[in-house]
């Protein structure tokens, strides 16, 4: 009995363990998605995509003539000297880059162009209703609601503060609840309600 108490003790502290161990490298390893900038919610990642009015900078390496600051004109392209018009908007500045370096390459322009892209103006974001100087304002990264709604100088004394009718770009409206602390996205439309008495 003795000896079966002995043996059973390191066996018994091996399985705790053990078992200790694949209960943390589970926790470890599972991968929780990070929150969306847009909402604050879980699930989707934000990437951020070309839209009107956005203003990029493109640099083709070794090129000063092809180089320069271009603009997401209203029919969503950018127009580049030698290769005329390139689709801009609803891509990522990386697929915005590999398809003007793939143009560039198709019509002989360059063999293997190096192309890089960055943003340098976002279009504007605007708020109005019930703030006390709606208007358009410049989106700089970062900017939450509240800090939008502070720009437009604040809530007036009829505003709702319990939600805001957010539209997007892409034809979404999404009431959501407030207080948020919810990222806002380029070209964001913010429009704070009038509270009934």
């Amino acid at each position: 009995m003795f000896l079966r108490l002995v043996t059973a003790r390191p066996f018994l502290s091996l399985c705790v363990v053990a078992a200790s161990a694949a209960i943390v490298s589970a926790c470890a390893s599972s991968a929780i998605a990070p929150p969306s900038y847009a909402t604050g919610e879980q699930g989707r990642e934000r990437v951020y995509r070309l839209g009107l009015g956005d203003k990029v900078k493109i640099v083709v390496f070794g090129e000063d003539n092809l180089s320069g600051q271009f603009e997401v004109n209203p029919e969503g392209t950018v127009g580049l000297p030698l290769i005329g018009e390139v689709k801009a908007k609803g891509l990522t500045l990386s697929e915005f880059r590999d398809q003007i370096s793939q143009q560039l390459a198709r019509e002989g322009i360059l063999k293997h162009p190096k192309v890089t892209a960055d943003v340098l103006n976002y279009r504007p974001i605007y708020v109005h209703g019930e703030v006390k100087s709606g208007g358009e304002f410049q989106f700089k990264s970062g900017l939450r609601l509240r800090d939008a709604i502070a720009m437009a100088g604040g809530y007036t004394y009829r505003a709702d503060q319990s939600f805001i009718l957010l539209g997007r770009e892409d034809g979404r409206a999404i009431e959501m609840k407030l207080p948020g602390n919810a990222f806002v996205l380029p070209g964001d439309n913010i429009r704070i309600p009038e509270r009934f008495f």
